[in-house]
């Protein structure tokens, strides 16, 4: 299945997806059988699914065809070149491709000058004013090419300039920024580009990164730390004319395979394998010659030789725009189009799963769990009514005091139940002290002053060892409160089910353990790149501390936003099956009381009273029939491994 029909079936999937939990929370909202934690629970997972993006970056040096690739792989429908593409340097700055229905199609530059600041790209993200804004028809491809080359725009600035910047300049070839007679530096124009236009796959949630060469990458943190950790297939390419260069080792050794081995979605293509097409060899002799290289790149990487994908993306544009079939099948692109599409499709559509099983698992159980409790307690209401027939008064009145009691002693008991939601607040108030965003904000404040009044190295690196572990440690206290809440839940949960027979099964798990693992993948790339005795001893100091808050500590203090909203998002569901619950058997014992007392009133008489609720009976067993319907279509898709059934457009 060619990459674009199976994205465009993933998204499909996911559009049916989000269409079964609407139909989900609109049957609830019909029936009254929502409230506002349930309708917020499912308006965020709705949320989710609608923001939800499938990320692909494309990382190289300079000169090995990202942007013909891209062009090659997404963009051929166009019916020309969209992204600049020739010889020398096209993408001088980190670019993503996406589609906001709610902007104007056009592209948005950040201007390099904004490195000055201590603010990272992701923070100039929600200030629009700080961009250059350029408009285009995309009915008009030459206005849309026009408007691309920006990214490819450079300029010239005084060798100081270009350092405060960020940029490593010197003298010589052995720079890459060099410094030239006159003193200036040639240095991008942009910092960031973003282009928004509606291509299909665009529209349906792909976004592309392409991003520039390695000192690019090196100089702009947020790529390493946000932008490529959070891709969900990333394409390594290599140039078949230079192989595996010592700089493509670099980028390859600390910016795709940190851990040792590539992640999912990790894919290195080998491109420009068209420059190994000589008419005076055979078709075996140029394969066995593309197949020599590819073992070369394999051993230098040390992967197996299948997992490196020879391409001629060049040749691949061309054969897709003039429709040339037998030099697609030479360009070997769909090759790589197939490897793509199932790397990425599947592995996203299982963070999808996994982000909305639980959730949802969670909150049709706690619905079938009411209506199966309302229905016990119709039963218990008609089998007290059926022991009245042919009594006399007396039992009558019996009846009546002996759910009474029932109705006071649970009320007597609710004492402990709001002695635990006093607790539960304690507690609550104790988990945001160690993980709210006032301790990490302290924190930062603290760390700051201490690195600026810093006099020594080693005052810096304890500053940043110190900034960790105390982040570490609010985890860990977190993680503790979060334990205590989760053994209080558990044993009221089992004593109301002794007490009350209110069975509310038991309390969902959280545990902080993701936000652990993202803060040892901070603190290992700032020991990498900031917190080494080379940086702290050849950069400035002014220069590591504001690297190392503009886009660090940054990074940890949105962990922590992320930790925060999941742990409230947690209490919240925690508690709702037991505030639930509760309500909902007081308000069963009051039925019940009533039904006895009209009864004993001759307000009713007892045959049409047992009549009624036999007909309430069989409304609430039809509802849950209907709610394992509607339940059931949204866990097929949730377990259906195959997407390519659904009709795509």
């Amino acid at each position: 299945m060619p990459l674009a029909n199976q994205f465009a079936a993933y998204a499909a999937w996911r559009a049916s997806l989000s269409s079964g939990i609407s139909e989900f929370q609109k049957w609830l909202a019909e029936n009254e059988l929502s409230d506002a934690q349930i309708d917020l629970r499912l308006t965020q997972l709705l949320d989710r699914l609608r923001e939800d993006r499938l990320n692909v970056a494309f990382v190289a040096e300079f000169s090995r065809g990202k942007s013909e690739l891209i062009n090659a792989i997404f963009l051929a429908g166009y019916g020309t070149r969209m992204l600049p593409s020739s010889a020398g340097r096209t993408t001088m700055c980190p670019t993503e491709l996406l589609y906001d229905a709610d902007k104007p199609s056009g592209i948005e530059l950040l201007p390099i000058q904004t490195r000055a600041a201590s603010t990272g790209i992701g923070e100039y993200k929600r200030h629009p004013e700080e961009w250059k804004k350029i408009r285009f028809d995309i009915e008009d491809s030459d206005a849309i090419q026009e408007a691309l080359r920006q990214v490819s725009e450079t300029i010239r600035v005084e060798s100081g300039e270009a350092r405060r910047l960020g940029f490593a300049v010197g003298p010589g070839d052995t720079y890459f920024y060099r410094i030239e007679a006159d003193g200036q530096v040639e240095i991008p124009r942009w910092r960031h580009a973003i282009i928004n236009f509606p291509h299909p796959l665009l529209k349906q949630g792909l976004t592309i990164l392409d991003t520039p060469g390695l000192n690019a990458i090196g100089a702009e943190p947020e790529l390493t730390l946000s932008l490529l950790p959070n891709a969900h297939a990333v394409l390594f390419i290599l140039g078949a004319d230079t192989g595996v260069t010592q700089s493509d080792m670099a980028i390859w050794r600390d910016y795709i395979c940190a851990g040792g081995t590539p992640e999912r979605g990790r894919l290195v293509v080998l491109n420009k394998i068209d420059g190994q097409w000589d008419e005076l060899k055979t078709t075996a002799e140029i394969d066995a010659e593309i197949q020599r290289q590819v073992d070369t790149c394999a051993s230098l990487l040390n992967l197996p030789a299948s997992q490196i994908y020879p391409v001629s993306a060049q040749k691949g544009l061309v054969a897709k725009i003039t429709s040339d079939t037998a030099l697609l099948e030479r360009s070997r692109l769909e090759r790589l189009e197939t490897a793509l599409s199932g790397e990425l499709i599947p592995a996203k559509r299982e963070i999808v799963c996994d982000n909305t099983e639980s959730e949802f698992a969670d909150i049709s159980r706690g619905v079938h769990g009411l209506l199966e409790a309302r229905l016990a307690g119709l039963a218990e209401q008609l089998a007290e009514l059926t022991e009245l027939r042919g009594k006399n008064k007396g039992v009558v009145e019996y009846m009546m005091a002996k759910v009474r009691a029932e109705k006071d002693e649970f009320e007597a008991g609710l004492q402990h139940y709001y002695a635990v939601r006093s607790v539960f607040s304690t507690l609550t108030n104790k988990l945001f002290h160690h993980l709210g965003l006032d301790s990490i904000r302290q924190l930062t404040h603290k760390t700051r002053a201490i690195m600026l009044e810093a006099v020594f190295s080693k005052s810096l690196s304890d500053a940043m060892n110190r900034f960790f572990g105390q982040a570490r440690l609010s985890l860990t206290q977190s993680n503790h409160e979060i334990g205590e809440i989760l053994a209080m839940m558990n044993a009221v949960y089992k004593r109301f089910a002794v007490e009350h027979g209110i069975n509310l099964g038991t309390p969902t798990v959280f545990s902080l353990l993701r936000y652990e693992k993202e803060l040892d993948r901070l603190q290992k790339w700032c020991d990498d790149h900031l917190n080494t005795m080379i940086s702290l001893m050849t950069h400035d100091k002014q220069n590591i501390t504001q690297k190392f808050f503009e886009e660090v500590a940054l990074q940890v203090r949105r962990a922590f936003e992320d930790a925060n909203r999941d742990a409230d998002i947690w209490l919240r569901a925690v508690m709702a099956p037991m505030e639930t619950r509760v309500r909902e058997h007081q308000i069963q014992l009051k039925r019940r009381l009533e039904s006895i007392k009209r009864i004993h009133q001759a307000t009713d008489t007892l045959e049409d009273r047992i009549s009624e609720l036999v007909g309430i009976e069989e409304e609430l067993q039809q509802q849950i029939k209907a709610l394992d319907v509607v339940v059931g279509r949204v866990n097929t898709l949730l377990l259906s491994t195959d997407t390519e059934h659904l009709q795509v457009a």
